[in-house]
């Protein structure tokens, strides 16, 4: 019966895994929509599923080698003359040879008998010769019908002996290819589980800065806002990634600028040396928004120097351990203390490319365990502008062109954190949501 339900585990665990691994096959689309969705199984399910298919194998293969000893245990126990199937056809061959032993001289003394007829001399001879065959005719059948008998019940025997030993291979035959089923269906898991962690693109998961300027005073601070919006159609689970820096600058040093976020309750400094999530946002429906406070002091002593910041979406859902949102690039002047700016246009976010998905190693989302960004979630329905247009107003006073960014994004981080240092950091926040 464990090697029957070890089996049936095994093969309805690859029927399910074989429609995960298609249902899940779409995650790979950039922006799968909410009907793409629907029917889909969540990343929680694929889990169990890839989880109850290791289990299954597991059991197909313990179930196999206790199958395998069994079988030969059996096997042994049949072949041994103290078994009650065996002993019966050691009896039985014996009882069969003793009957042919029987009729073998049965048929003898018919023989003897026909002979004795053949050589009478007289009456007397000859009746007497003609009763001695007549009853050796009679043993002779008796004889025949006891080794027939003898025979069918040898043959009886060995028969049940034989239909013990299929019996046992029968039973085995449940479990021997067990594991290799399991196996296809295990793979089938892992894999459907591998295409839902594979980082999706949405376009539509904006990370904007709002009232930044394109030119700061050294000994100034000003105030900002990065302005997350949930322009897809999925519910998302939301880190917003930070990163700022100044030009020339190298990791470890004090850092001309020093950034801080406010998480309604206070007011929280950056690293400085990598980017990093804040202000994790729990839960944001298609269409809302959220606003995250910041505020940036350039120290006085600060010369002038081009900087830049990064922002980003990681988000996840009930069907995506990795959702990816576009990097923007914001460039913008340090000016020495005392510079008249007047008034100064905002900085203006760089077009994404090709490498607008690379995330800067960064320390691991969702951490934050104050509230979410000062200003909360708005409920009302946004306009999202569409990636790859720009936003209107001006580009920031640096001169930096939109077109140089995606260039730009990848070259300045690389020399600030090194070559090894560009990492998809998404494919960590997925490992981290697993």
């Amino acid at each position: 019966m464990k090697f029957r339900r070890t089996l049936a585990v095994a093969v309805a665990v690859a029927a399910t895994t074989q429609v995960v691994l298609f249902a899940a096959t779409p995650a790979l689309a950039a922006g799968t929509s909410a009907a793409q969705t629907q029917n889909q199984p969540t990343y929680a399910e694929l889990v169990k599923a890839a989880s109850d298919a290791e289990k299954a194998y597991e059991e197909a293969v313990v179930a196999k080698e206790e199958g395998q000893k069994k079988l030969k245990a059996t096997l042994d126990s049949l072949d041994s003359d103290t078994h009650p199937l065996k002993a019966a056809t050691i009896a039985a061959d014996k009882a069969a040879k003793e009957a042919s032993g029987a009729k073998d001289a049965a048929e003898k003394a018919v023989a003897d008998a026909e002979a004795k007829l053949e050589a009478a001399q007289n009456d007397t001879e000859k009746a007497e010769a003609e009763q001695a065959l007549e009853a050796a005719k009679s043993d002779l059948a008796k004889a025949v019908e006891a080794q027939q008998g003898a025979d069918a019940a040898a043959k009886e025997a060995h028969t049940a002996l034989d239909d013990a030993r299929v019996a046992a291979f029968r039973e085995y035959s449940l479990v021997q290819d067990a594991p290799k089923e399991a196996l296809k269906a295990k793979e089938a898991a892992e894999k459907a589980l591998a295409t839902a962690k594979e980082c999706v693109r949405e376009d539509g998961l904006t990370s904007l800065a709002v009232g930044l300027p394109s030119a700061v005073a050294a000994g100034t601070t000003v105030d900002f806002t990065l302005r997350v919006t949930n322009g897809t159609e999925r519910t998302l689970t939301v880190d917003p990634l930070v990163f700022f820096h100044v030009t020339d600058e190298h990791r470890g040093e004090k850092s001309d600028l020093e950034v801080e976020w406010s998480n309604g309750s206070g007011w929280q400094a950056l690293n400085g040396d990598d980017p990093e999530h804040i202000a994790h946002i729990d839960t944001m429906k298609p269409g809302e928004q959220n606003d995250v406070k910041l505020r940036m002091t350039v120290d006085s002593a600060a010369q002038a120097a081009d900087a830049f910041a990064l922002f980003a979406g990681d988000a996840s859902d009930a069907y995506n351990p990795c959702v990816l949102g576009p990097m923007k690039r914001y460039d913008f002047e340090l000016l020495p203390a005392g510079s008249k700016t007047g008034p100064v246009d905002e900085a203006e976010p760089g077009r994404p490319g090709e490498d607008d998905d690379k995330r800067p190693d960064g320390a691991k989302p969702g951490t934050d365990t104050g509230p979410s960004a000062q200003g909360g979630t708005s409920k009302q329905p946004v306009q999202v502008t569409p990636t790859g247009t720009d936003t209107g107003g001006n580009l920031a006073a640096t001169g930096a062109s939109s077109a140089m960014a995606p260039l730009a994004l990848a070259s300045a981080v690389t020399v600030v954190l090194g070559a090894g240092a560009v990492l998809a950091v998404r494919r960590r926040k997925a490992a981290d949501n697993a």
